[in-house]
């Protein structure tokens, strides 16, 4: 089952910040400077997770993930809300914030 998932990073070295992004724009689409939306699986988050632990440094870098439900039960509507500009990625068509 998939789940719409908030991927977010702060890295501190310029070097891991593009490794970081490289890695999760393969998982998500990417929808501000730091943050992607991505549709995961439990095995693709395990999978995300185990990359980025490889990448990041411990104890200077952070990176959250933020479950907001599973694609077919449409949680995400309830959850994510959006003020200023529209935002609607590709892959959500007819999905509203």
């Amino acid at each position: 089952m998939r789940r719409y998932v908030i991927v977010s990073y702060d890295i501190s070295d310029p070097r891991r910040w593009r490794k970081v992004y490289k890695i999760v724009r393969g998982y998500g689409t990417h929808i501000q400077y730091s943050v992607f939306l991505c549709q995961l699986t439990e095995r693709d988050e395990a999978e995300l997770r185990e990359l980025l632990l490889d990448v990041i440094h411990h104890s200077m870098d952070q990176v959250i993930f933020a479950r907001l439900g599973t694609v077919q039960s449409k949680a995400a509507e309830r959850n994510m809300t959006c003020i200023g500009r529209d935002f609607v990625p590709m892959d959500l068509k007819g999905f509203v914030f």
